[in-house]
């Protein structure tokens, strides 16, 4: 009985884990996805029209809405896929067996930083907010609250929950997905910023002389 419950005891802790922290920041993930479908179709009544264009993307900007997609899903799915199949997990370098729980702290405090950021960003937006980007369908130019702070402040958001959620479930899919969703976004932010300029004109220009691509303090007072 002693060496079964001991051999029992063993199995028990190689089994693949995730900590408190990395299921956490799961559910945070799923939460703000939840929010963000909402918040989405809140800014599509409310434009009248659908703000959804990643169907309507071509080139560069239609692999950059496939990278978007394949981010989030790769940081949700990859580390539950993770624990189906444990052949994956056993041949994962980065893989903690939710063992790393300081790292888990620091995750799970940036990962929920940067949900109510990118939902905040997102909700400030109202009706000129898009998923995607066509020329002539940009909306009014927002450039109060966070957007005094960065352009892009829903990128920087949404980049910062990614890269928490990694943090606390460290796998070759979570650290992949921050990576992929940078790469991404910062295709869809050169097409979005010629698209905006074409339709603000002199604006967008003093727009983008006062405020930061990503993140930091205004250059000047915007007028």
């Amino acid at each position: 009985m002693r060496c079964a419950c001991c051999g029992s005891t063993r199995n028990a802790r190689a089994d693949p884990m995730i900590s408190g922290f990395g299921w956490a920041a799961l559910a945070l993930l799923f939460g703000y996805l939840a929010l963000f479908f909402w918040g989405s179709a809140v800014a599509a009544q409310a434009a009248g029209r659908s703000v959804w264009l990643f169907a309507r993307a071509k080139g560069r900007d239609q692999l950059a809405s496939i990278g978007f997609r394949a981010a989030f899903a790769l940081a949700f799915f990859g580390p539950l896929l993770w624990l189906a199949v444990p052949v994956l997990h056993k041949v994962d370098p980065l893989w903690t067996e939710g063992n790393a729980i300081a790292l888990g702290l620091i995750g799970i405090f940036i990962a929920g930083l940067g949900a109510m950021v990118a939902f905040a960003a997102q909700m400030s937006m109202g009706s000129s907010w898009r998923v995607g980007v066509v020329g002539g369908e940009t909306g009014d130019l927002v450039s109060g609250g966070l957007y005094r702070f960065s352009r892009n402040p829903t990128f920087v958001g949404q980049a910062a929950l990614l890269t928490g959620v990694a943090l606390t479930v460290p796998s070759v899919p979570t650290v992949l997905a921050p990576i992929l969703f940078l790469w991404s976004a910062s295709t869809q932010i050169r097409s979005e910023e010629a698209a905006l300029r074409a339709s603000l004109g002199p604006d967008y220009d003093r727009y983008t002389a006062s405020v930061p691509r990503w993140m930091g303090f205004n250059r000047r007072e915007l007028p």
